[in-house]
């Protein structure tokens, strides 16, 4: 039987022969460790943290308020593998943050493949840390289309890694940006560039009505109670007019917690930007919460948009958003269009704006610019 010591900054395992009762610490902030003993068999864990779970999840009251608390539970047998208990440890946080990442209340067991993955995560997070230093993330454009006019009415900024090897693809960044926390100041970076950019080409396009800039809002940020402040301070350092400014905030985000949501819209419209809600019909939303949001437009998450000519299902449920959105004086943007039928079905239905691959995918402000200049060929201001 192996029992663990402290020994000033460490831990060790010493053999004892009388085995010991279970025990539980607080490693720190909302992580608790559980030592069992005569564990056979990962299974045998397992079945511990379900109970676990399950007790946990029955709700309790502090002063009239029902509380219910998940876990994410990782799961580390000992072995001859280990010779250290900070090992241990640190193979059942990692799993536990496996446990997280795969929609928390989880339980995962560890297995050496996680090691791995988690040493090129840590990589690709101290790499993405200088990569910020350094200047390596830059902000790329895809055109928003007027299925009116078929003028570019104005752009989405999006976050890319541009590394000396290459681009790094969004999908392997900016899920280890939002566990981080660095997707917080890589917004802010991409804010105040694609602001300073946007200004440039108004001053260059002569549109009426002029050209807008759409940039994401990240669930870390939407918690930030500064983020108004950066938001106004962003507008009066690049002269952006702020109702050329589109925020776009995920439906997850905007109906987790509709109160505060309502509040933190409320703060930020109140400087004149305009708020579109993001990803529209994958989320968990409560219709009779979205008229009371001071928001302007509904964005059609692409996945209905994809199949809506050969599945009627999401054809019905594309209609039924442009339908809603108008009815309470929303405008809607379709996204991941690719096809000329989605854009002459989307015109039928009444949808105002469009943006996918068929126009063109994100590119960079040199790009851009040149996108621009085909479709404002007259009003280019010299």
């Amino acid at each position: 039987m192996r029992r663990l010591h402290r020994w000033g900054d460490s831990w060790e395992f010493q053999l004892v022969r009388k085995p010991l009762e279970d025990g539980l610490a607080r490693v720190g902030g909302d992580e608790f460790t559980v030592l069992l003993e005569d564990v056979r068999n990962p299974s045998d864990a397992i079945r511990v943290a379900q109970r676990m779970q399950s007790k946990l999840a029955l709700p309790f009251d502090i002063r009239g308020q029902q509380i219910v608390i998940t876990a994410s539970i990782g799961v580390a047998s000992s072995g001859t593998s280990y010779s250290m208990a900070e090992e241990l440890l640190r193979d059942a946080e990692i799993a536990m943050y496996r446990a997280k990442r795969a929609g928390k209340a989880r339980c995962e067991v560890f297995d050496p493949t996680m090691h791995s993955t988690a040493v090129g995560r840590l990589k690709l997070e101290t790499d993405l840390r200088r990569g910020l230093e350094n200047g390596e993330l830059i902000a790329y454009y895809q055109p928003i289309i007027s299925l009116i006019t078929g003028n570019i009415t104005g752009f989405e900024a999006l976050s890319r890694w541009r590394r000396p090897e290459g681009i790094v693809p969004p999908a392997e960044f900016i899920p280890v940006a939002d566990e981080t926390g660095l997707i917080q100041p890589i917004n802010r970076l991409m804010m105040r560039e694609a602001c300073h950019q946007l200004r440039t080409w108004q001053s260059q396009f002569r549109c009426d009505p002029p050209l807008t800039m759409s940039v994401n809002v990240s669930p870390r940020q939407f918690a930030d109670p500064e983020l108004s402040n950066e938001i106004w301070l962003v507008l009066k350092e690049t002269g952006v007019s702020p109702s050329t400014l589109n925020l776009e905030i995920t439906e997850t985000i905007a109906m987790s917690d509709a109160d505060r949501a309502l509040f933190v819209l409320s703060e930020i419209k109140a400087l004149g930007v305009c708020l579109s809600v993001d990803d529209f019909g994958t989320g968990y939303s409560s219709l009779s919460r979205l008229p009371r949001f001071p928001v302007d437009a509904l964005k059609i998450d692409r996945v209905f948009i994809s199949d809506m000519s050969t599945n009627r299902g999401n054809h019905e449920i594309v209609r039924l958003i442009i339908n809603l959105a108008h009815n309470i004086g929303l405008k809607v943007v379709a996204e991941g269009t690719e096809k000329e039928d989605q854009i002459n079905e989307l015109r039928r239905l009444g949808c105002e704006m469009a943006q996918g691959f068929l126009y063109s995918p994100p590119v960079s402000a040199e790009a851009a610019f040149g996108l621009l200049m085909r479709n404002y060929e007259g009003s280019f201001a010299t």
